[in-house]
């Protein structure tokens, strides 16, 4: 601000020459209150951007460290589109995705290789080297015989692409970019240079290759990036938390330590030499010594890459109090824990508090031992002194010694504070379990209620997308199951055979959840009655009131509505190993107009995890469409010994019976069939539109005699065009018209409370296109 005043009041005095002399007093007074330029080495990065600029520096890492990279080449975005929907009057949706290829440079020093990745702050990839989206990835170490990349190749040409020799960089093929707003995200990726943490020697080394760098191997870091500045100015930056000397030996640079080692064995000067007349300096006795007075005590702060979290950066000050002016703050771009850091800060901090105390020793012969750099002792006066320069002088060998203390290495406790890390799960197999659910009441009723149960072991999957599979292998994209997760598993014992009119209050069934974070709820008797804990065994839907945590991921549910929607027929067919899904909100919803026919398609799903598609059919096919059997079935004698049987129907869709009455029809058409069966063979049919039949006395009682083992059953018949796979059978009472009540019948009952079957079965089947 001075310069640019002063210039403009010098200007106006004494013109361009009153300018100058202004600009030039002003630069002095800027640099007297705020300091002038100062030139640095690398600095530790707040926010690492990724860059594309020409003319960006390679950097040096070593150990492991996270950086950010240039990207080097990229395509533009490639614009993918699929349709789905648009059957039966539905709309067809079209959805977009984009992808992206594209290399990175990493450093101009060879790498192991590289661990994870971050996009915009969230994991790419993980410890496993597994991609979060989809992609791939390709890792190019940066050796001087490394091939080109074929995919540089293919869409450059060999001519126009370079194999990146002595470069590190990885190369991003198709990288999926909707989690990232159809763009380049900005990657941070921990590179992993070395096996583990690099000696200084290695890494002063780099910098100055023909220097000799013996006796700094026992001062390493974990990680380091060097991507800014001079060699000097990099040296200096290491210097602040490990003083290095510096001399020329035989011709070549000399680096080593600048203070003593504590188990370093230190050589002796010899006696002073006292000089002639004309020497200024030691004239006396050969030696003088000079002391500053003490330094205020100054605070040191270092700035890191912080290990525990995730190479953020992080700071740490030294400990003790701090005297007046700012605090000394060291910019370290390496990576390390709080504890280090603290300990390099306490280090700094006494080293800055010490005096300085300097001697001048003459000496009459130089020792090659005894070269600038080396710490010593002298005859004359107690310490450690290192030899910062020599001098030949006409009397002898004037050296400038500086007072040194023993390193003595700083334990420290620091706290890194709390860090949000990102969860690294691997992507697990899709599990899916497709099925049909009853009609819910809502809409017409004329469409499959389709749905699928998509989980996995853990929540880094990622989600699949889900095809319909026909019979002939043939697949077509029906949409996505999202990342949502359902609680789902597959029964680990047999549940046993109960009422569906009564809570069943036996033992329950063991399931073995698919993942160790699924957990299952009890619920209140209120609770139950309103809905909650609706869950699909096999082909029976189930509602539980208690759920208990056996072990591992193994619970038992118990107190059990059974046979819910009108799924009676399947109580009786349970075996282990059946699947098992709760019905919530998570599920997936298939449009029925995409596949062809439920009974003999299948659902594919295959995701990020998936080493094979995961499969499965669609469990209890035509469930939505299927009429509900008959309840209440009855029968009785009367007065003219001709035999009444009466049933009452059930709707689709009216599950809550609000009024009391009789709910309406929700088929085209009622129509019920009556047979009297006798070993697979029905004797005699009638058809009825009403919920009675009267079978004349005389017929009842000659059907009774001719066929002894005969049976009465009651099919319905409705204008669905959709097969009935499954009986739906329930008990007729009493058992007249086929003798003692307590005779067995081969045909599948539903049990009452009594537990006694009916020898007259009652079943309800759709006749349409498809036949029965």
């Amino acid at each position: 601000m001075a310069t640019l005043i002063l210039s403009a009041v010098g200007t106006l005095v004494g013109g361009p020459l009153g300018g100058a002399i202004g600009a030039l007093i002003g630069r002095q007074v800027d640099a007297g209150i705020i300091g002038g330029r100062k030139v640095e080495g690398p600095r530790l990065k707040e926010l690492s951007v990724q860059t594309s600029s020409y003319g960006s520096a390679l950097p040096l890492h070593f150990g492991r460290i996270q950086i950010s990279g240039t990207v080097i080449w990229a395509t533009e975005l490639a614009e993918n589109k699929e349709k789905t929907g648009g059957g039966k009057g539905r709309p067809a949706v079209t959805t977009y995705s984009y992808t992206a290829s594209f290399a990175v440079a990493l450093g101009s020093r060879p790498i192991k290789g590289i661990g994870r990745i971050w996009a915009d702050g969230n994991l790419l990839r993980g410890e496993a080297g597994d991609l979060k989206v989809g992609g791939k990835l390709r890792v190019h170490l940066g050796h001087g015989d490394q091939d080109a990349d074929p995919l540089l190749v293919e869409a450059e040409g060999a001519a126009l692409n370079p194999a990146y020799r002595n470069l590190a960089y990885v190369v991003f093929e198709d990288l999926e970019l909707a989690d990232y707003g159809n763009r380049l995200p900005s990657l941070t990726l921990e590179v992993i240079a070395d096996d583990e943490a690099v000696p200084l020697d290695v890494i002063v080394g780099e910098l100055v290759p023909a220097a000799s760098t013996s006796g700094l191997e026992n001062s390493s870091f974990k990680g380091l990036t060097l991507d800014q500045g001079t060699a000097g100015d990099i040296l200096a930056v290491l210097s602040d938390v490990t003083p290095l000397s510096c001399s020329v030996s035989d011709e070549m640079l000399a680096f080593g330590l600048a203070e003593r080692a504590p188990a370093r064995a230190l050589r002796v000067l010899p006696f002073p030499a006292a000089g002639g007349d004309s020497a200024e300096d030691a004239r006396a006795n050969g030696w003088s010594r000079r002391r500053e007075a003490l330094p205020g005590a100054r605070q040191c702060a270092v700035r890191y890459y912080d290990v525990a979290r995730d190479y953020q950066p992080g700071l740490q000050r030294s400990i003790g109090r701090s005297g007046p002016g700012d605090v000394s703050v060291i910019e370290l771009p390496a990576a390390m824990s709080a504890s280090e850091a603290r300990s390099l800060a306490n280090v700094a901090a006494r080293r800055l508090t010490l005096p300085r105390d300097s001697l001048r020793y003459r000496v009459s012969e130089i020792d090659i031992g005894m070269a600038p750099g080396s710490i010593v002792r002298t005859p004359v006066i107690e310490g450690d002194w290192r030899i910062d320069q020599w001098e030949w002088q006409a009397d002898g060998v004037m050296l400038d010694l500086s007072a040194v203390s023993p390193v003595s290495p700083s334990v420290s406790i620091a706290d890194s504070g709390r860090s949000n890390r990102a969860t690294d799960l691997l992507l697990a197999p899709t599990q899916i379990f497709a099925f049909e659910l009853p009609w819910d009441g809502s809409g017409d009723g004329t469409s499959a209620a389709i749905r699928v149960s998509a989980t996995a072991q853990t929540a880094g999957w990622r989600g699949a997308t889900l095809y319909a599979q026909k019979h002939d292998g043939t697949m077509n994209l029906i949409g996505s199951t999202g990342r949502h997760r359902t609680v789902a598993g597959k029964a680990t014992s047999v549940l046993p055979v109960a009422s569906p009119l009564l809570l069943d209050t036996g033992p329950g069934v063991e399931v073995e959840l698919w993942s160790s974070d699924f957990s299952l709820d009890s619920v209140t008797w209120a609770q139950l009655t309103q809905g909650a804990n609706v869950a699909v065994l096999g082909s029976e839907i189930i509602q539980f009131a208690n759920a208990e945590f056996v072990s591992g991921r193994t619970w038992r549910i118990s107190n059990l509505l059974r046979g819910r929607g009108g799924t009676e027929h399947a109580i009786a067919s349970h075996g282990p190993g059946e699947l098992f899904s709760v019905i919530d909100g998570g599920l997936v919803s298939i449009d029925s107009s995409l596949i062809a026919d439920p009974t003999t398609a299948g659902i594919v799903a295959l995701g990020l995890g998936d080493a094979v598609p995961a499969v499965s059919a669609i469990h209890s096919a035509g469930l939505t469409l299927r009429p509900l059997s008959p309840v209440h079935g009855q029968s009785r004698r009367n007065a003219d010994n001709s035999v009444t049987i009466e049933w009452t129907r059930r709707s689709r869709g009216a599950w809550a019976w609000l009024d009391e009455v009789d709910v309406p029809l929700n088929e085209p058409e009622e129509a019920w069939e009556v047979s009297f069966e006798s070993a697979g063979v029905r004797a005699r049919i009638w058809t009825t539109s009403s919920t009675e039949l009267t079978v004349a006395g005389a017929l009842a009682a000659e059907l009774h005699t001719t066929f002894p083992d005969g049976q009465f059953s009651c099919a319905r018949l409705d204008g669905n065009p959709v097969p009935s796979r499954l009986p739906s059978p329930c008990r007729l009472e009493p058992a007249y018209l086929k003798g003692p009540p307590n005779e067995r019948s081969s045909k599948l009952f539903v049990f009452d409370a009594s537990s006694r079957p009916s020898p007259v079965v009652f079943r309800a089947i759709t006749k349409g296109s498809h036949g029965q």
